[in-house]
């Protein structure tokens, strides 16, 4: 008895094309072998399965010669109607996105490109590896190593710009994205977002990333480039960086955007106020009072040393002392021409006891 490509797809013989379609991508989903790491083989035969039914029933000609004769007089001597296309039945068709209707289906639909691509419903797809790669490049936790587990796997049309694919090739970005705007008005693919996590001194001064990562093609081999990002002076916690098309190749023809959002490092002595750069120091009790002890030195995030004094009088507990132009670039229109303040806040430190004779002496002076 031949396969019941109806209730492969879990639909009535009297569906339309649009309930076809529907079921077909919703089933393509859940059987997807990327979808289901466990049971590949299991996941494999089904999809291959649903695939086959769908070409099937979305064809006018063989959906008639299938309902009247089943599966066998299809592929057998049944033969299409008259004036059918008799070429290129689906039986053969072993992975998605094999056959030209299942491509279009998907760039029409959005499909499974808006779930990027199926890889991404586990990883998208297998990542390959995202590393440091010695000197000059990056070499932070979250990045070095370890790779970032199913991140991305392929990039359709290689390198953005029309660059051709080729191991080794590096791609850049210098500026931050502009919302994920795509050319041609065409509807966007999927995107992959990942956090790049940057120093304040990277962020002050500027930096270059560059980072190896590997990428599943649709035929299932994988490549490796690397990326380079040009970390610029003044960006802040939440900058986006796309790589048009720089992910896995998805079976809509269409390949993932790469984007990376910049977090910022905790830093031992600074934090960031927008602009600003805020730092605390301490200063005993007795040089709060008497504006004794002299300047501070302060390393900068670029390696200056400057002096810093508290405001004239008494210091009081959360005293701010403020310097003009001592802060982070400041960004405009690309340039950064000016810097925030370094606001400097003055933990007052108290001894931890006083000898009797201590206690009449301040009791003395502060009455």
């Amino acid at each position: 008895m031949g396969k019941d490509y109806y209730s492969i797809l879990g639909i009535p013989k009297d569906a339309d094309d649009n309930a076809i379609k529907k079921a077909y991508k919703k089933m393509a989903m859940k059987w997807h072998p990327d979808r289901n790491a466990g049971k590949t083989e299991e996941a494999s035969r089904m999809f291959k399965e649903i695939s086959e039914a769908f070409e099937v029933l979305s064809d006018k000609n063989k959906r008639t010669v299938y309902d009247q004769l089943g599966e066998e007089g299809l592929k057998g001597g049944g033969g299409p109607p008259p004036g059918a296309n008799a070429g290129s039945f689906p039986g053969g068709t072993s992975s998605f996105g094999g056959s030209l209707m299942h491509r279009q289906f998907f760039r029409q639909t959005g499909g499974m490109g808006g779930m990027g691509g199926m890889g991404g419903m586990r990883g998208m797809g297998g990542m390959g590896g995202m590393s440091g790669m010695g000197s000059g490049f990056d070499d932070d936790d979250d990045m070095g190593g370890r790779g970032f587990p199913g991140m991305f796997g392929g990039m359709a049309g290689g390198i953005p710009g029309g660059m051709p694919r080729s191991r080794g090739a590096s791609f850049r970005s210098t500026r931050p994205s502009d919302a994920g705007a795509h050319p041609n008005g065409a509807s966007a693919p999927s995107e992959i977002i990942r956090p790049l996590k940057v120093s304040l001194e990277e962020l002050f001064s500027g930096t270059t990333k560059r980072l190896k990562v590997g990428r599943r093609l649709l035929s299932g081999e994988t490549e490796e480039k690397i990326l380079e990002i040009e970390i610029q002076p003044g960006w802040k916690a939440g900058t986006k960086i796309r790589f048009p098309k720089a992910g896995n190749e998805l079976p809509s023809g269409e390949a993932q955007d790469v984007v990376f959002v910049l977090e910022e490092k905790s830093h031992p002595r600074f934090t960031r106020e927008d602009n600003d750069l805020v730092t605390r120091l301490q200063i005993p009790l007795v040089d709060a009072l008497t504006g004794s002890g002299g300047p501070r030195i302060l390393d900068t995030l670029d390696g200056r040393k400057i002096r810093v004094s508290p405001s004239a009088g008494i210091v009081k507990p959360g005293a701010e002392s403020r310097i003009v132009g001592e802060g982070m670039p400041i960004r405009k229109a690309g340039v950064a021409k000016k810097r925030g303040d370094l606001i400097i806040k003055w933990d007052v430190v108290f001894p931890d006891r006083l000898t009797p004779s201590q206690k009449e002496g301040v009791k003395k002076v502060l009455t």
